[in-house]
């Protein structure tokens, strides 16, 4: 049995290059903000930066720095590669192998650390971590209610509907917060932008929680993502 945090959120993405570090950022801060002791765990990283002799990932930084430097960048990301690739197929590329046990025991070091722990997967729930272990597995082992991260662009609509399927159907069901919409660079002739909100919304069984504007530092409204993470979800 896992030692883990009792209370936690799970932040996924719809797909790769969403947001979903930045968001995650937001919530810890957020978090932060109310008065909790947080603590923020990835499992594993791919395209690390070399730093010295260390392999460092960046979102790992960015999550620490969020929540206050707690413990160490270790504890963080305890797994890391260098090659831009699905984590198993990047530890290959090294001659290594992902320790599958590490990928959750990793998570104990927060026990009695924290009050709520943000964890934040790789890719989409269906990013394979290992020959036969995708990011769904260790959000099911883990427990906590997802906040899924979407791009808002064209296509945000599908993506986000088929995460929702992954995670209906994955085991006995994964449970899931709700959606956060995440404004992206560049995309000021995406007529989609301004319709995606209202139209996940009609479709989906669960809420929308907030929308992320280009480069904003809150959410487009205050949530509170402690009470959010012990809510029972669908």
């Amino acid at each position: 049995m896992i030692n883990k945090p009792p209370v936690g959120l799970f932040v996924t993405g719809t797909n790769t290059e969403v947001g979903k570090t930045y968001v995650a950022s937001m919530i810890v801060r957020s978090l932060m903000n109310a008065g909790h002791r947080v603590g923020v765990y990835k499992p594993v990283a791919t395209d690390c930066m070399l730093m010295g002799d260390e392999l460092v990932a960046s979102d790992a930084i960015v999550l620490w720095e969020a929540a206050g430097r707690p413990l160490t960048l270790d504890r963080v990301c305890p797994q890391r590669f260098h090659a831009a690739l699905a984590p198993h197929l990047a530890a290959k590329s090294e001659a290594k192998v992902i320790e599958s046990d590490m990928l959750r025991t990793g998570i104990e070091a927060w026990y009695g650390e924290c009050d709520i722990i943000v964890v934040e997967g790789v890719g989409g729930l269906l990013s394979p971590i290992g020959e036969d272990e995708y990011v769904a597995d260790l959000a099911y082992e883990f427990g906590y209610p997802l906040v899924i991260v979407a791009a808002n662009v064209l296509g945000a609509i599908n993506q986000t509907l088929q995460t929702l399927v992954a995670a209906a159907c994955f085991r006995d069901g994964l449970p899931v917060a709700g959606i956060v919409l995440n404004d992206l660079q560049g995309m000021m002739n995406d007529q989609s932008v301004d319709l995606n909100e209202s139209e996940i919304s009609a479709r989906a069984m669960v809420p929308i929680l907030a929308r992320v504007g280009f480069e904003a530092t809150n959410f487009s409204k205050e949530v509170d993502w402690f009470e959010i993470a012990q809510r029972k979800t669908v």
